[in-house]
């Protein structure tokens, strides 16, 4: 056994890459989409702000001081950029740091509510909506859910 096999490690995405016999991002006939990440709403919220502005990349990766090459991954999503970079990244744009997780938390609770609909459709409930559970953990009061009690509505 060499040096070089016993350093390597395997590797688990998180998110496999697509197939062919994926369904298409939009397509919501084969099933709720997944669950995004937070890196990617992020990015998202970046971008569109960048764009909406009309403002080049390189304009503003110079006024954040983050590197165009940097900007762009967190951008697509490809790197979890630091409270420091996103809040550098957020200035440049004309907002704070809280403004974008805020939009990026608005952008999550949306697809989160997708996805609501669209597993409650393809569960075939009545009225599109999951019945509410009313049992939980012993000593447990009120209706339990995935939130540890609290439950979403969409």
């Amino acid at each position: 056994m060499t040096i070089r096999t016993t350093n390597q490690a395997d590797v688990i995405p998180l998110r496999p890459l697509p197939t062919a016999a994926d369904p298409a991002p939009q397509d919501l006939s084969q099933g709720p989409p997944r669950e995004p990440l937070w890196r990617d709403l992020v990015g998202e919220v970046l971008r569109r702000e960048r764009r909406s502005q009309r403002r080049t990349l390189k304009d503003v990766s110079e006024a954040s001081r983050i590197s165009m090459a940097y900007l762009s991954e967190v951008e697509r999503g490809r790197k979890e950029a630091s409270s420091e970079v996103l809040a550098a990244a957020a200035q440049a744009l004309g907002l704070s740091l809280a403004d974008v997780l805020a939009l990026a938390g608005e952008r999550l609770v949306s697809l989160t509510a997708a996805r609501t609909r669209s597993r409650s459709r393809s569960l075939g409930t009545a009225g599109g909506h999951r019945p509410e559970r009313t049992t939980g953990p012993v000593g447990a009061t009120g209706p339990a859910g995935p939130m540890g009690g609290v439950l979403l509505a969409a």
